[in-house]
C-alpha cells in the first residue's frame, strides 16, 4: 500500500473541487475586535476586519471577562491538573455549572471541553441509560450530534428538516413503549433558521419522548437573560436536556449540558468523553462564568446585536444579493459554486481586508456554497460600509447572478 499516494489523491480531490480548506494566521488584539492582524504567507502584516467570527457579542474582549480570567490566573496558574475526578474540579468549575443551571432554569449543568464533545458524549451515552432508546434527529443537526447518535449503537430515525409531519410519522411507526428522544436545534447555523421548538415539544409530550435541544447559536443572544430561544419562547420547562457553548456568544471556551440533577449525574458517571478528559483550565471557567453572569443582565448588548444583523441584511438585500433571511442573527449569502465562493473570499481578504471564510460541501449541500456573515455590536457603520461596498463591486466583477433567495 502506497499510503503517501492515497493521501495525495485525497487532498488533490479537495483542491480540484474547490473545497480545500485554508487556515490563515490571524491575531486578535484586545480592544480592537472585530479588527485583527493577518500575517500573509510572505510574512507581511495586514489589518483586517473579521466578519465570520462566532464571538457574536464581542465578549472575548469584555473587561468583566478579562478581569475574572486575570484574577483566576494569578490565583491558580494555567491548567486544571487533571480530569474532573482526578483533581480537576475546582470552585471555578462549580461556580460556572451553577451559573449555567440557573441560566437554563435547570437543576444542574455539566461542563465539557467543547460543545462538540458535550453533544457527542451525551448522545452516545444515553442508550446506556435507556436501553432500546430511539433517537429522532433533524436532518440538519450539527455534525457533533450526528456523530454522537451514530456512535451510540442504538436506533435512530432522521426526520426531514423542521418537518413536523415527517417526525410524527416516524414516531407513530415505532413501538409506543420504546424510550424515545427528539434531538434538534434552536438556530441552525448555516441558514439561520429556527427550529419549531414548541411544536416538537408537543409531539414529544404526545409520544412520551425526551427533548434534546442544541442552543449553541442562541445562548447569550436570545431570551431576557440570554438563555436561548427556548427561554425567549418560555419553553425551558419543556426541554429535558439543553446543549450550549461557551465559545460563541460568551466569548471564551467550552461546552455544557443543562438538565435535571439526576440526568447530569448519570451522564457524568457513564460518559467516557467526560470521565477521561482533562477539565477546562480554571482561568477559562472563571472567564466563562463572568460572561454568563454579565449577559444575564445586558439586554442592551443583545438588542444592539440584532440591530446590526437587521441593518446588514437590509443593505445586502438592497444590492439584490441572494440572501437567506429567517430572522436570526446569521447572514448567509449564497454563491452556489465552491470555486467562486473561495475566489470571493480570497479577494475580499487580499484586496479589501475583509475576512469571511467560504462555506462549502459537506458543511452545506452542493450548489448552496456560501459566504456566512456574523455581524456583531462592535461592527460599526465604517465596517458595514466597507463590506457592502466590497461585496457590490466583487459580485459584479465575478459576474454572479443577483437574485433574492430570501427564505
Amino acid at each position: 500500500m502506497d499510503y503517501s499516494a492515497h493521501l495525495d489523491e485525497a487532498l488533490t480531490r479537495l483542491h480540484e473541487e474547490g473545497r480545500y480548506r485554508t487556515f490563515i494566521d490571524i491575531e486578535r488584539r484586545r480592544g480592537q475586535f472585530p479588527h485583527a492582524v493577518w500575517t500573509r504567507p510572505n510574512g507581511s502584516e495586514q489589518q483586517i476586519t473579521v466578519w465570520c467570527g462566532n464571538d457574536y457579542l464581542g465578549m472575548g474582549q469584555h473587561p468583566v471577562v478579562l478581569s475574572a480570567m486575570h484574577e483566576a490566573l494569578e490565583a491558580t496558574g494555567a491548567g486544571s491538573g487533571g480530569t474532573r475526578n482526578i483533581s480537576g474540579t475546582t470552585v471555578y468549575h462549580k461556580r460556572l455549572e451553577a451559573e449555567l443551571a440557573d441560566l437554563h432554569q435547570k437543576e444542574a449543568a455539566l461542563l465539557f471541553t467543547s460543545a462538540y464533545i458535550a453533544n457527542d458524549a451525551t448522545l452516545s451515552t444515553l442508550p446506556k441509560l435507556f436501553p432500546g432508546l430511539i433517537i429522532y434527529s433533524d436532518a440538519l443537526n450539527h455534525a457533533s450530534m450526528i456523530e454522537g447518535i451514530r456512535r451510540n449503537g442504538g436506533a435512530k430515525r432522521i426526520f426531514k428538516h423542521n418537518d413536523l409531519e415527517d417526525l410524527r410519522a416516524k414516531l407513530e411507526a415505532d413501538d409506543p413503549a420504546a424510550p424515545k428522544l427528539i434531538a434538534f436545534e434552536s438556530v441552525y447555523s448555516m441558514d439561520g433558521d429556527f427550529g419549531p421548538i414548541e411544536a416538537i415539544c408537543d409531539l414529544a409530550e404526545e409520544f412520551g419522548a425526551l427533548t434534546y435541544l442544541d442552543e449553541v447559536h442562541a445562548v447569550g443572544m436570545y431570551g431576557p437573560r440570554g438563555g436561548g430561544v427556548a427561554e425567549r419562547d418560555r419553553l425551558l420547562d419543556r426541554i429535558d436536556i439543553v446543549n450550549g457553548t461557551l465559545g460563541k456568544a460568551f466569548g471564551v471556551h467550552g461546552g455544557y449540558i443543562a438538565a435535571s440533577e439526576k440526568m447530569c449525574d448519570a451522564i457524568r458517571s457513564y460518559a467516557p468523553g467526560f470521565i477521561f478528559t482533562t477539565s477546562l483550565p480554571p482561568v477559562v471557567a472563571a472567564g466563562a462564568a463572568a460572561s454568563v453572569a454579565h449577559l444575564k443582565t445586558d439586554q442592551e448588548l443583545r438588542d444592539a446585536h440584532q440591530t446590526q444583523a437587521k441593518i446588514l441584511k437590509t443593505r445586502l438585500r438592497g444590492l439584490g444579493l441572494p440572501l437567506i433571511d429567517h430572522g436570526s442573527h446569521i447572514v448567509p449569502v449564497i454563491v452556489g459554486d465552491p470555486v467562486h465562493t473561495k475566489a470571493l473570499s480570497d479577494m475580499l481578504l487580499a484586496d479589501h481586508g475583509i475576512y469571511v471564510q467560504p462555506i462549502n460541501f459537506p458543511t452545506v449541500p452542493r450548489g448552496t456554497e456560501r459566504l456566512r456573515f456574523t455581524p456583531s455590536p462592535v461592527h460599526g457603520p465604517r465596517e458595514m460600509d466597507a463590506l457592502v461596498t466590497a461585496l457590490d463591486a466583487l459580485w459584479s466583477h465575478c459576474a454572479l447572478n443577483r437574485a433574492d433567495l430570501t427564505g
